[in-house]
């Protein structure tokens, strides 16, 4: 008379999770990023602008005269800092192109200071040159330039509202269209590089250019112009470390009696 061998036990599967500490415990469900256009970088003419309408209108006719000359210093400033926005949309600036254009300012300005130390009699003549200068603007320039510009600033913000793109732990979303159209890719293995082209846009919103590359796809994603992009590569660096991986082992099989 034969016993019969008692079954073994199926082994239950072994799921192997990251560690719990408290960086992959903050990882977010979903990181969105959005590539916005140049224009965003002049918000401080915009500021600018709005604050100068304001204050011609508190000041009104006290901003005028000769002794004051309050509402052509702010014209004037409000012209610089107009054509320093400008040249930031125009042009990119590397840190070693950025790094030359700083030591060139301070070797025109150390060429000026010595300049009128050893020439005092040009300082009048440098006076007069800025005396010259009489631009005007009244609130209602001021007023009217920055509604303009924050009705663009209104249709930016619409625009982007269309088109963006959303990281997942295990994909990588495309919403586009008005109709909320969506491609999906596959994210575990998603590869991003970080690119700072310009140091005056990444001091103004400390944006710069990413670049997602997923495996299951020939061409890379290049976006431009991310805000806090330090912060968004951080978070996706962090979801896609925190992913479970699952590993399943198969029972053995039970011997035949």
């Amino acid at each position: 008379m034969s016993t019969d061998t008692p079954a073994t036990p199926p082994v239950p599967p072994v799921i192997a999770t990251a560690p719990k500490n408290s960086d992959v415990e903050a990882a977010p469900s979903s990181i969105f990023l959005v590539s916005y256009p140049k224009i965003i970088f002049l918000y401080p003419t915009l500021l600018f602008s709005f604050l100068s309408g304001l204050m011609m209108l508190v000041l009104g006719s006290d901003a005028e005269g000769e002794a004051g000359r309050i509402e052509e210093v702010v014209s004037l400033i409000f012209l610089m800092l107009s054509a320093v926005n400008l040249v930031v949309l125009s042009f990119d600036f590397p840190r070693t192109t950025s790094l030359t254009l700083f030591f060139g300012f301070s070797a025109v300005v150390m060429g000026g200071v010595l300049l009128f130390t050893n020439r005092p009699d040009l300082v009048p003549d440098f006076l007069s040159f800025f005396k010259m200068l009489k631009p005007r603007a009244n609130a209602q320039f001021y007023l009217l330039f920055s509604l303009l510009l924050s009705l663009l600033f209104m249709i930016v913000w619409l625009l982007v509202r269309f088109d963006y793109w959303e990281v997942r732990p295990n994909e990588l979303l495309h919403h586009h269209g008005f109709m909320s159209d969506l491609e999906r890719f596959s994210a575990p293995n998603l590869r991003i590089s970080k690119e700072i082209n310009d140091v005056f846009e990444y001091m103004l919103l400390r944006s710069g250019r990413l670049i997602l590359h997923p495996t299951s796809e020939p061409r890379a994603f290049v976006l431009e112009n991310i805000i806090n992009i330090n912060r968004k590569e951080a978070q996706i660096t962090k979801m896609l470390g925190a992913l479970q991986v699952e590993l399943r082992t198969e029972a053995p099989r039970t011997p035949l009696a």
